[in-house]
């Protein structure tokens, strides 16, 4: 004890402690500096010893006061008051080399001294404190684990929620199946029929700039015609005016101008029926157009409907990155659940070699409980078999007493029946007896009489 690794704390500060820490109700009231200083009070370190013992150990102070009593051993009485100081040496024995304090011996119980009951008081103080951080650190962790487990649980609870999302967004339920087989059967035929429509409508654009180039060319044709023919009519009046031709000569002329203006009106009707064609043509094309705004309209609504599956292709991208990322925590969790697995089996396979000690000490401690239970046993039967007998002695006196009772009561009345005899008989007697003196009294008068006469 010359050289320790704890410090010696101050009897206040050790009174302080252990009535804070250790001591309850009025064993912590009635606990003072001067149980400590300047003599020690034996009773108050057992006490104290015992309610540490209690704390650490749960070994109860009227455990210490169990005696295993035998069926051979006399006089047990006088073993009571060592066997609680003996286990409570036993254990403090056991208890003390923990705390780095290896001469404990039972001068410390029955005859303590101030420094050394302070140093062994702080030693335990010591251990306590010691006790008390690696509980808290243990504590903290555990709610570190918990609340890891509970992220852990949230996390997996998402992902299936998120899974069960990404399933229904992707599944098609099988009451919608066939309006599903039918819309896509309907997509396919229209986009086949537009591309189809689209194509039949190129073509007749590409028709209509055809006709629509020749009738500029045609018209272009007409009114260079016109400006001939008008350029014509000029020079001939000019001609007319200037020259007096022959008469022949005119009708071949004018022979010649009307065939230019039959071929002139058969060239008119030719470009009007190719502009009714084309008035016709183009009818052909509104109508086209119109159906082609109705597919518009029509690709609209699909093209309304691809974007509804491209958002909900995009909610389901953003799902599958929300589940990669909660994947990748779920990883990281794993690898710090492993981690602290393995922390924590190292911890228990500590506290199994621990408890595998404690067992052992258990069971010692055990078996000598039980042989103590079972003397207690066999004095508690011994004791049931006395007090069967005190019992049965008890019911029998009751029966002594009653069948008693019973004859005092019957005695009581046969002597009032002898008494009431008794008093009869007496008054008869005297009656008897006054009877008798009358009758001597008139025998006397009688002799009397007869003396007289005689």
């Amino acid at each position: 004890m010359a050289e320790n690794t704890f410090p010696v704390y101050s009897a206040d500060a050790i009174v302080n402690f252990y009535r804070t820490e250790v001591l309850t109700g009025q064993e912590a009231k009635h606990f003072t500096k001067s149980d400590l200083t300047p003599h020690p009070k034996p009773e108050a370190v057992q006490t104290l010893y015992m309610r540490v013992l209690h704390l650490l150990y749960r070994f109860r102070p009227e455990c210490h006061s169990m005696v295993p009593l035998l069926e051979n051993i006399q006089y047990p009485a006088y073993h009571e008051g060592a066997t609680a100081i003996m286990s409570v040496y036993t254990r403090m024995r056991q208890f003390l080399p923990m705390c780095l304090v290896y001469d404990f011996s039972l001068n410390d119980l029955l005859a303590p001294k101030k420094q050394r009951t302070l140093t062994i008081l702080s030693a335990i103080m010591n251990f306590l404190h010691f006790r008390k951080q690696r509980m808290e650190v243990v504590l903290e962790k555990q709610t570190k684990f918990r609340a890891d487990m509970d992220r852990l649980q949230a996390y997996t609870k998402g992902i299936r929620e998120a899974e069960k999302k990404i399933e229904m967004l992707t599944t098609i339920p099988p009451e919608q199946q066939a309006e599903a087989d039918e819309l896509a059967a309907a997509l396919s035929e229209l986009q086949a029929t537009t591309m189809h429509e689209y194509q039949e409508v190129n073509v007749k654009n590409d028709s209509i700039t055809e006709w629509k180039a020749t009738i500029a060319e045609k018209t272009q044709k007409l009114a260079q015609v016109k400006l001939d023919v008008s350029n014509l009519k000029e020079d001939i009046s000019k001609l007319k005016s200037q020259i007096v031709e022959s008469p022949e000569e005119l009708k071949s002329q004018m022979e010649k101008m009307r065939e230019n203006v039959k071929n002139m009106k058969n060239s008119i009707e030719e470009t009007d029926e190719r502009v009714v064609e084309l008035q016709n043509m183009v009818q052909g094309v509104t109508h086209t157009e119109a159906e082609i705004q109705q597919m518009c309209s029509l690709l609209q609504d699909l093209e309304s409907s691809m974007s509804n599956t491209k958002q909900r292709l995009e909610e389901h991208q953003e799902l599958m990155a929300q589940y990669e990322k909660k994947q990748k925590e779920l990883k990281n969790l794993c690898m710090e659940e492993g981690q602290l697995k393995r922390a924590l089996g190292m911890k228990q396979d500590k506290e199994c070699k621990q408890n595998i000690r404690r067992q052992k000490k258990r069971e010692m401690k055990e078996q000598h409980v039980q042989e103590v239970l079972g003397q207690c046993d066999q004095i508690h039967q011994k004791r049931e078999d006395m007090a069967d007998k005190i019992q049965e002695i008890s019911a029998e006196t009751q029966k002594l007493k009653t069948s008693i009772k019973s004859l005092r009561d019957v005695c009581s009345k046969e002597t009032e029946k002898a008494q009431a005899l008794y008093d009869t008989l007496s008054t008869s007697m005297d009656e008897l007896h006054k009877r008798i003196e009358m009758h001597t009294m008139d025998l006397k008068l009688s002799l009397t009489k007869m003396s007289a006469n005689f």
